[in-house]
């Protein structure tokens, strides 16, 4: 067969079906098209399930983000007093950053191999597939704590550049 002259094999095949059974019209398909029918319902899952979780990460961005401002705002005095002192502009943002890391950590402890479990339930359901591996949830992780660093810098910098003078006088 001529892989690349497709229409004039089907039209051979199909004069050659018609001498042995002329009664009987030719039905065919393509494997490549059953397999892509097969995996329709994954790929409109794995849309779903990227839209939600692109969503998910805003949110908890926002989240992040308000939740360092609150903390920014109750340590006012404490960070004024620190700048003071002299402490610098790296020492306070990683004292602000400190606590978000930790909870982070403790997220991807727990995350972890609920998602391993989850990930390997799934997968046994196709006749092909992969091992997950502790190198992508690693991977995940650096990418989750870069993504609320990104959303707690910008409120740590702030807050470690206030003028001292002005937090210490609201009190």
């Amino acid at each position: 067969m001529n892989s690349t002259d497709i229409g004039s094999t089907i039209a051979y095949i199909s004069t050659v079906w018609k001498s042995f059974s002329p009664d009987h019209t030719l039905r065919y398909t393509f494997l490549d098209e059953r397999y892509a029918k097969m995996y329709e319902d994954v790929k409109r899952l794995v849309n779903i399930i990227t839209g939600f979780a692109i969503l998910a990460i805003i949110i908890a961005c926002l989240g992040l983000f308000g939740l360092s401002a609150f903390m920014a705002e109750q340590r006012t005095k404490e960070i004024g007093i620190r700048k003071a002192m002299g402490a610098s502009t790296g020492s306070i943002t990683r004292l602000m950053t400190k606590d978000f890391i930790r909870l982070i950590g403790l997220a991807f402890i727990i995350a972890s191999p609920i998602g391993y479990w989850a990930m390997n339930r799934w997968l046994q359901d196709f006749a092909f597939h992969i091992r997950i591996g502790f190198l992508e949830f690693i991977i995940g992780g650096l990418i989750t704590l870069f993504i609320a660093l990104f959303a707690i810098s910008f409120q740590s910098i702030k807050s470690a550049l206030m003028n001292p003078v002005n937090s210490l006088r609201k009190e």
